[in-house]
């Protein structure tokens, strides 16, 4: 039987059984709010089927209430305290694989059955990277819905000609439409951070049809000198300003414009354009 959720007090007290102190460098800011937990787990529009990877489950506060929800919850944790507890925490249940390991390096070949939703509250550090890679990894994973600081929210689900439109908004628009689901409150959090937290919700999608590697180091390329045009921007990349402009002509795209202006289809459609495959970039 899966434990009740847990509160301030359970959570402090758990955390002085196992003599754990939430620390700066993995990034922990674990949930103490029962209601939160049930409005992830609400936005999250989990199917009774699917299988859910959850990322940095720390105390365990999240994991309880995905238990219920899904047919199968796949926590991933880094830290070997918690990770040895939390089986303990959630009362055994059949559907609880837990995991000890670096969300960063892990495979699919680790879960059994595969993920078909990514539920989390991502560490601060390690957000985006955790579900570009996670997204890249797991070819099952259908829809998820993270939490992550409100900044990075922010430029997770950031359109073109957006301000904080860059790099993460166009290579998550590469796997999945995503869109804002909420603001959560620092309260909620041991440790109070000293920032917003945003929820992010995103849907599979088919991403465009070029060679990832070759769309991403455009991507990189466009963004490491946001001010400059597309034409100076990517000259490294290119081989020069000129041949640069040459591709971005025959992909249809202006070299005046500048990266933050384009779609993903239009990064993939230089990819494509040019004369010899770019440099490998994620």
């Amino acid at each position: 039987m899966v434990a009740d959720l847990l509160g301030p007090a359970e959570i402090r007290a758990l955390a002085a059984r196992l003599g754990v102190a939430p620390t700066k460098r993995l990034g922990q800011n674990f949930v103490h709010d029962p209601n939160t937990v049930r409005r992830i787990v609400t936005a999250a529009a989990l199917d009774p089927a699917d299988v859910v990877v959850e990322v940095g489950p720390g105390l365990g506060s999240l994991t309880l209430g995905l238990l219920p929800a899904a047919r199968h919850v796949h926590a991933v944790e880094i830290d070997p305290v918690l990770a040895g507890a939390l089986a303990d925490t959630a009362g055994h249940p059949a559907n609880l694989t837990v995991h000890h390991a670096d969300a960063l390096r892990i495979t699919a070949a680790a879960f059994d059955p595969p993920p078909t939703a990514l539920v989390a509250n991502l560490p601060y550090n390690v957000a985006v990277p955790v579900v570009l890679h996670l997204l890249a990894e797991l070819p099952t994973l259908r829809h998820g819905l993270v939490m992550v600081q409100k900044e990075v929210a922010d430029r997770l689900v950031a359109g073109p000609g957006s301000k904080v439109y860059g790099v993460p908004s166009v290579k998550l628009a590469w796997y999945a439409s995503a869109r804002t689901a909420g603001r959560v409150p620092p309260s909620v959090f041991w440790p109070v951070p000293n920032v917003d937290s945003g929820l992010v919700a995103f849907t599979k999608r088919e991403p465009p049809a070029a060679p990832r590697e070759r769309v991403f180091a455009v991507v990189d390329a466009a963004f490491a000198q946001r001010r400059k045009t597309l034409r100076a921007a990517l000259a490294g990349w290119a081989g020069g300003a000129d041949r640069a402009a040459t591709v971005l002509t025959a992909a249809g795209v202006d070299p005046g414009a500048r990266g933050e202006a384009l779609t993903v289809e239009e990064f993939a459609a230089i990819a494509l354009a040019a004369p010899v495959p770019s440099r490998a970039a994620e």
